[in-house]
C-alpha cells in the first residue's frame, strides 16, 4: 500500500502531478482542486497522502492534502455506483468540508450541482453515507496557486471541462467569474468562482 509520497514536483496539470523521489522513480497522482490550490512551485518539495485504487484496466493514484481528505475519498467510494472519477469530481466541485456537510444534511440540491450525480446517486450518497460523515470534522484549507495571470482563463476552463461541464458552459462561467474577481484572481479562486456561477 503507497500511503504517503514525498519529492520533487515534476510537472503538473489541473487535475494531475508528477512527483520524482529522491529514489529516482517518478509517480503520476490525480488530484482534487485543493491539492491543485496549496502546490509550490516546479522543483519545489511536496508530500501528499496517496490513496491507490486498483482496476482491471490499471492502477491509479490519488493524491491529497490531508489523510481526512483521502479517507473522505475513501468513504464516497464505499457508496454504490461510485467510483473514483466522481468521488474526486465531487471533492473538487464542493470541497470536503461542503460533501461533509451536504451528505449529512441530506442536501441533494447541492449534490446534484456536480456533474454525473443526478438524484438517484444523491440520494444513495445520503442513505448510505449519511452516518458515516459524523467522522469527519469536515472543512479544508488550501493556498493560494501560483499559475500566472495570463494563463488563468484557459486554465479554468479546462478544470471545469475535466469536472464534466460543457466546454459552452465552462466558457460562460469563467468569463463571469472573471468579470467578478476583475481578473486579479489565481486559477483556483476563478475556477471556484465559476463552479459558484454553473450551479445557479
Amino acid at each position: 500500500m503507497i500511503a504517503r509520497i514525498t519529492g520533487k514536483l515534476a510537472a503538473k496539470s489541473i487535475d494531475r502531478i508528477e512527483i520524482m523521489t529522491a529514489g529516482g522513480v517518478g509517480y503520476e497522482l490525480v488530484i482534487p482542486l485543493a491539492v491543485l490550490e496549496s502546490l509550490p512551485k516546479l522543483g519545489d518539495e511536496v508530500t501528499l497522502h496517496t490513496a491507490l485504487v486498483v482496476k482491471e484496466d490499471g492502477w491509479q493514484l490519488f493524491g491529497f492534502g490531508s489523510t481526512q481528505d483521502r479517507a473522505l475519498f475513501h468513504t464516497l467510494l464505499g457508496a454504490s455506483g461510485v467510483g473514483p472519477a466522481l468521488a474526486l469530481g465531487l471533492i473538487s466541485a464542493l470541497g470536503s468540508g461542503r460533501v461533509v456537510r451536504s451528505i449529512r444534511d441530506r442536501d441533494l440540491e447541492t449534490l446534484q450541482s456536480v456533474p454525473r450525480v443526478g438524484k438517484k446517486v444523491a440520494e444513495r450518497l445520503c442513505v448510505e453515507l449519511g452516518d458515516k460523515m459524523k467522522d469527519f470534522a469536515g472543512e479544508t484549507s488550501g493556498a493560494g496557486s501560483s499559475a500566472k495571470p495570463e494563463g488563468v482563463s484557459a486554465d479554468a476552463v479546462r478544470a471545469l471541462i475535466a469536472l464534466g461541464y460543457t466546454t459552452a458552459d465552462a466558457e460562460k462561467a469563467v468569463r463571469s467569474a472573471l468579470e467578478a474577481t476583475k481578473a486579479k484572481a489565481d486559477t483556483a479562486a476563478v475556477i471556484r468562482a465559476a463552479l459558484e456561477v454553473v450551479r445557479k
